[in-house]
């Protein structure tokens, strides 16, 4: 009995080295594939992502699709960068739920940076940098906890710097320069307590509509008060000749209907010939 179970045992062995060390996972396979079709790709950069790769694209530690990294049969690291790419980013990126480092930095997407990224609770690395994106920065990208890294210079983005983005506690890297966004710069990231890094002027240089430490104060984007008061002045003086050229008015209208009631009077005394 015991060189029988000893012949099974083997038997299983060999088999089981046969299969994949794990399965595909279905998100991944979703992830991918949505994200291909929401990609443009003029210089066939990535004309290995065929569906026959999405539906196992890891074994293992070893990935069958370029550009990709993996970890246990799951999809664990993206990064497309540098490949002309068009399009937009997918929302549903957020099935890749075991992703830690997602980089497309310096192609030419458009559109938002979508909030569903927040999913990603694992996400350490987020590069979007040198691309055409617009729109604001989602609040909800804080969700991901693990953030330490967040890049999104050279880009078109819109809005206000979330607060929260300030609260993620292993975030080391911060820039969004060169964008168009506005308002102020958190405190919660320019003067962070304790021993949170904090982030200089290179972080939010090329922002016209950014104000506060550690770029200058807010100057005001209106009139300066010499503007202002010259305006007034200007007013006031158009007011006045405007008041003075009514009452003008007034009184030569005011003269003619005296002048005519007047005349009314003179010719009632005059005899009828």
């Amino acid at each position: 009995m015991a060189a029988v179970f000893t012949v099974l045992m083997l038997c299983l062995l060999t088999c089981a080295g046969l299969l994949p060390l794990s399965l595909s996972d279905p998100n991944d396979e979703s992830c991918l594939t949505h994200l291909s079709e929401s990609l443009k790709d003029p210089y066939k950069n990535l004309q290995n992502w065929t569906k026959s790769v999405f539906s196992n694209p890891c074994n293992g530690f070893t990935s069958y699709l370029p550009g990709a990294t993996c970890n246990n049969g799951r999809i664990y690291k993206l990064s497309l960068t540098n490949l002309s790419l068009q399009g937009s980013i997918s929302p549903f990126l957020s099935n890749c739920t075991n992703l830690q480092s997602l980089d497309l930095s310096s192609n030419a997407l458009t559109g938002s940076i979508p909030a569903d990224l927040q999913t990603l609770v694992n996400l350490a690395v987020l590069n979007l940098s040198a691309n055409r994106l617009d729109g604001e920065i989602p609040p909800q990208i804080t969700l991901c906890a693990y953030l330490n890294v967040i890049d999104l210079h050279d880009n078109l983005l819109t809005g206000q710097i979330p607060a929260s983005v300030g609260l993620l506690l292993r975030l080391s890297a911060f820039d969004v320069s060169n964008n168009r966004l506005s308002g102020p710069i958190p405190t919660t990231l320019s003067n962070r307590s304790g021993n949170l890094p904090k982030f200089n002027s290179t972080s939010f240089l090329g922002n016209k509509g950014l104000y506060g430490y550690p770029l200058p104060p807010f100057k005001g984007k209106g009139l300066s008060v010499l503007a202002i008061v010259g305006i007034g002045l200007g007013s006031g003086f158009v007011s006045l000749v405007l008041s003075f050229t009514g009452v003008c008015i007034w009184l030569k209208i005011t003269e003619q209907k005296m002048a005519l009631e007047q005349e009314g009077k003179i010719s009632q005394l005059m005899p009828d010939y």
